[in-house]
């Protein structure tokens, strides 16, 4: 890993103004602290309020991205901090953009041979009845294109999903109805090491209320996070190995997290890839990383230390 004055001048892109802004502004206050605590020379940028044009001027040389949901895990914060060739934490433009939108996700995974649950992509025109019979209820109703389970709902009772899709539209117009798979939620986190990409010990996240939703990820208590997940040793493993092959097919890099479902016979389904995942006291990247020996400052200057362009 570089000495931290090799970094150089860095800026902590947070806030922003999408939908999850409030968990951008408590990552990236974790991260500018870790920073700042490992003599790194890191200050607070945050979009909403301040031009890019700014990383130039000011001579910053790196960019650590804290900034959650569309505009900054997209490809589009990805796509101008190319053109201003300063490197920046994580995925690229291609797979930052295919991994925030969950529909183009499936299809490229499926394409693949990863395993998704069975899904239908709504509109307003969509017969949400027959949908309903296809996929059997209940039924996770979600935005394509947002993240922090906003817009998500679970539908339980027949002639819900109509709602549900109203509430996701708000959102995003891609909304997406998608198979419920019980036997619990996983998640894998991904961090490189000198280019190579390796997964921490998996996570099973178990939510005290319907399903982990908003609330369950951010504010509540009463979520448990396993870690052992309390599978076979063999069992992480392959699971391990296809999320990084569900990682790499979409072109991630640097570090992001892989969630998947399991159903009861041990199936795997996985949901999502998150290329710029949450840094705020409850979040799973931190948490996978102290099990595996890796406190806070050393992950937050790892994934430093892989920033670059293209």
């Amino acid at each position: 890993m570089k000495q931290q004055c090799e970094y150089g001048k860095v800026a902590v892109m947070f806030g922003g103004d999408s939908a999850e802004r409030e968990v951008s502004l408590k990552s990236g206050a974790a991260v500018l602290a870790a920073l700042r605590a490992a003599g790194v020379d890191a200050h607070a940028f945050d979009p909403r309020d301040q031009s890019l044009s700014l990383l130039q001027s000011e001579g910053y040389q790196r960019v650590f991205i804290a900034l959650h949901g569309q505009g900054g895990e997209d490809g589009r914060l990805q796509g101008a901090l190319e053109w201003l060739k300063i490197p920046y934490t994580g995925s690229g433009v291609l797979a930052s953009a295919l991994a925030m939108d969950k529909w183009r996700t499936k299809l490229v995974w499926q394409a693949a041979g990863i395993p998704v649950p069975d899904y239908v992509l709504l509109d307003e025109h969509s017969d949400f009845a027959a949908v309903e019979r296809r996929l059997g209820l209940p039924i996770f109703v979600k935005p394509a294109n947002e993240g922090s389970s906003i817009g998500i709902s679970k539908v339980k009772l027949s002639d819900g999903l109509a709602t549900a899709y109203a509430e996701a539209a708000q959102y995003d117009p891609l909304v997406l109805a998608e198979r419920f798979v019980d036997a619990g939620e996983y998640t894998i986190a991904i961090i490189e090491r000198d280019g190579r990409p390796q997964v921490l010990p998996m996570i099973r996240i178990v939510p005290a209320g319907e399903y982990y939703d908003y609330d369950a990820k951010y504010l509540s208590d009463a979520t448990q996070y396993l870690c052992p997940c309390g599978l076979p040793a063999e069992q992480e493993q392959a699971l391990g190995a296809l999320a990084l092959k569900a990682f790499a097919v979409l072109g991630g890099r640097g570090w992001g997290r892989v969630d998947l479902m399991l159903d009861h016979q041990g199936n795997p389904y996985f949901l999502e890839v998150n290329t710029a995942p949450g840094m705020t006291d409850h979040s799973l990247v931190p948490m996978a990383a102290r099990a595996a020996g890796l406190d806070f400052g050393e992950l937050i200057l790892q994934i430093l230390a892989e920033a670059r362009l293209g």
